[in-house]
């Protein structure tokens, strides 16, 4: 049955690009529900329907989300693909690759020899992502502030791998850069790479210093009594997972402005974030 070497299904313009480095390295695409990115097309086919896509290809590809609310992340209006009917579309010894993929669901791929891969767990990805996410932040910062981030008092919340990027991206502008966290290590790591650095317990005194806040970490940790004291012209930059960490619906009550900013690596660094997504399928097939 297979005609195919690879199935892209939905994502954003990332899975898009996919196609093109795909093509380049000499395999055949079928794609369901990917973005329409207006480039040269590459000899992909396009598939009327996830169960068509899926049994033509021994690889399938999807999105950074794979699922979004449980529904297959896509741009386009496709809203009947969950993680129930993507599975059961699937056999035996085929292989699969999104992003952010469930414990439950990569458990159900294994048990049924479904081989299933994490682009968000590969270190090497991970790291090489939080290039684009750090740069595209700044881009944000720049659109959404009337002023100079030169200068300017920045607050960096969690100093993991996208807040250590994230900082020195934004120290490297000039902007007078706090990292604040409660992993004493990471403080003092930020601190020999010359960062001003804050301890979370007296967070709530000084985080009404700050122009921009910067947030990371993947709970919500800017509730309403830090939000009570952020100054209104403040600027609260979230890039952690969804669902952020940032109270967004008492944010918007007291006129703070607050954005969440998921998939930064799909919206700026589209192609080359693509590029490094197929160089890991490639990998992945190249030692199975």
């Amino acid at each position: 049955m297979e005609r195919y070497d690879i199935a892209l299904l939905g994502g954003d313009a990332r899975t898009a690009y996919m196609e093109m480095y795909f093509a380049m390295n000499g395999y055949s695409v079928i794609c369901y529900g990917t973005e329409n990115i207006n480039e040269e097309e590459h000899g992909a086919s396009y598939a009327n329907s996830l169960k068509e896509a899926v049994e033509q290809a021994r690889i399938v590809v999807g999105g950074i989300p794979l699922f979004k609310g449980g529904i297959l992340y896509t741009k386009q209006e496709i809203t009947d693909v969950t993680e129930d009917i993507l599975f059961k579309c699937m056999r035996e010894d085929q292989e699969l690759f999104g992003g952010v993929i469930s414990e439950d669901f990569a458990k159900k791929c294994e048990e049924n020899k479904i081989y299933c891969y994490d682009f968000m767990k590969d270190e090497a990805f991970v790291i090489f992502n939080t290039i684009a996410t750090a740069e595209g932040t700044v881009l944000e910062a720049l659109k959404n502030q009337k002023t100079n981030l030169h200068g300017s008092s920045g607050l960096v919340l969690g100093y993991g791998r996208c807040g250590k990027v994230l900082a020195e991206k934004l120290k490297g502008m000039d902007q007078r850069v706090t990292v604040c966290g409660r992993n004493l290590n990471s403080l003092a790591q930020a601190d020999a790479f010359g960062l001003t650095t804050l301890s979370w317990d007296d967070l709530e005194k000084q985080i009404g210093n700050y122009e921009y806040i910067y947030n990371t970490v993947p709970a919500v940790v800017l509730g309403k009594d830090l939000l009570l004291k952020i100054r209104k012209d403040a600027l609260i930059l979230d890039i952690a997972s969804a669902p952020g960490g940032v109270d967004y619906a008492f944010a918007k009550e007291i006129g703070i402005n607050a954005l969440h900013l998921p998939g930064l690596p799909g919206k700026y660094a589209p192609k080359i974030s693509a590029k490094a997504m197929v160089e890991y399928v490639t990998l992945m097939n190249t030692c199975a």
